[in-house]
This record gives structure tokens, C-alpha cells and sequence, in this order.
């Protein structure tokens, strides 16, 4: 078990107040030293998470932020990230770890489905969105995550009935949860458990959308 050090988050305060490029080559040494740290903590989630799922990969995030095409120039985010990805073709699915001072919080679900994929989810809470419910009115569950989070179409979708009794479900483009950390439970040695064990909550959504996603209406194996 393992926790995020203080000076971590020393480092992304002190970043967020002088985010430009002298300071922070001023300053690449501690951001090298306190990557590491991150890093060597993801990596311990991931060792975690080995334990009740099957992950094709980590990504630990870059610092440094696309501006392209972005009114804010500041060159650097304010906190670091990483995303893990479920492994094979019936584990869909994926989970997103962001540390940040007063803004830490895990993510997992399905943030950017592909258009076949979205049609699927949606056509089969339009048939029976009663399985889904249930998993999302479990008590524990709704406790830890609270409500379904995500982006949705203002209407009902082209070729579904704005009348249907779950079009707030049918509306959305993505369907993901969080559930947030205090700093306090950041620093704390057991905060990698306690990221897996929110992880791990998941996995009877996670279980029900790969069984749609990977089927076809009549069920067979796609």
C-alpha cells in the first residue's frame, strides 16, 4: 500500500501559481523527482488491480498540455494522471486516476464510445433498461459513485422516442462514475487500496456493458 507524498502536491500548488516555462525549468528537477514518485504509485495501483481485472496497459499522462487550439496558453496542467485499459476483446471499459490538490478523484467507465458502440448501449436500454437500474440503484453503489456522470444529445437521439420512460439514459454520450479524495486520504499509505477497492466496485457495470458490447440484440457473440 502506498500514498501520494506531501511534496507532490507542494509541487503542483507551487506549479498552478508560476505555470510558465522559466519557472518550470527552473524547476525540473523536483518535477523529475516527484514523476517518479507519481509514477512508482500507478504503478503500485496497477499491481493492485491485477488482483480482480485484466489490464492490456497503463498510460501515464504528460504534463504538458496541447495548446493548439486552446484559449488557455498556460503551458502546463496542474496535476498528474494516468489511464488504465482493460485487456481482450470482452473487457470493455477503462479507468482514469487523477491527483491534484483538492481535486483528486478516480473515473471509470465509457468516455468516448465509438459510434457502433454508443447505437448498441442505447438500443438495448431501450429494449430493457431494467438490468443497468438495478446496478445502478445498488446501494453500495450509488453510495460510493452516486449518479451516472456524462455529455448527452439535448433531444432524444435521431430514431429513438423522446417519450420513452428512460430517455435520460438513451440522451447521453458517455456514461462514466467518480468518486472523489480528500488530500488527506491522498496522502494516506493506504490510498492505493482504497483506489483499487473504488476500482473494483465497478466491475458489475463493467461486467454488464462488455456483455452488450461484445453481443448482438439476439445475444450471440460478436
Amino acid at each position: 500500500m502506498s500514498g501520494i507524498q506531501k511534496s507532490t502536491f507542494t509541487f503542483l500548488n507551487k506549479l498552478a501559481k508560476n505555470n510558465n516555462r522559466e519557472w518550470f525549468t527552473e524547476h525540473k528537477e523536483t518535477y523529475t523527482k516527484e514523476y517518479e514518485h507519481v509514477k512508482e504509485f500507478f504503478q503500485d495501483v496497477q499491481t493492485g488491480m491485477e488482483k480482480f481485472d485484466v489490464l492490456e496497459d497503463m498510460r501515464v499522462h504528460r504534463i504538458y498540455r496541447d495548446i493548439r487550439f486552446s484559449k488557455d496558453k498556460t503551458p502546463y496542467k496542474k496535476h498528474f494522471s494516468a489511464g488504465f485499459k482493460r485487456a481482450g476483446k470482452f473487457r470493455r471499459g477503462g479507468y482514469y486516476l487523477h491527483l491534484q490538490p483538492g481535486n483528486s478523484f478516480i473515473a471509470g467507465g465509457f468516455w468516448s464510445p465509438n459510434k457502433e458502440d454508443l447505437l448498441r448501449v442505447r438500443k438495448e436500454i431501450e429494449l430493457d433498461a431494467k438490468p443497468l437500474i438495478k446496478i445502478l440503484n445498488r446501494a453500495t453503489f450509488k453510495k460510493h459513485f452516486g449518479e451516472i456522470r456524462g455529455e448527452g444529445v439535448k433531444s432524444a437521439p435521431r430514431g429513438f422516442d423522446k417519450n420513452h420512460p428512460h430517455i435520460e439514459l438513451l440522451r447521453m454520450k458517455q456514461y462514466y462514475f467518480t468518486h472523489e479524495f480528500s488530500n488527506k486520504e491522498v496522502h494516506d499509505k493506504s490510498f492505493s487500496k482504497n483506489v483499487c477497492d473504488s476500482y473494483k466496485k465497478l466491475l458489475p457495470y463493467f461486467d454488464y456493458m462488455s456483455e452488450i458490447l461484445t453481443t448482438n440484440m439476439d445475444g450471440e457473440v460478436i
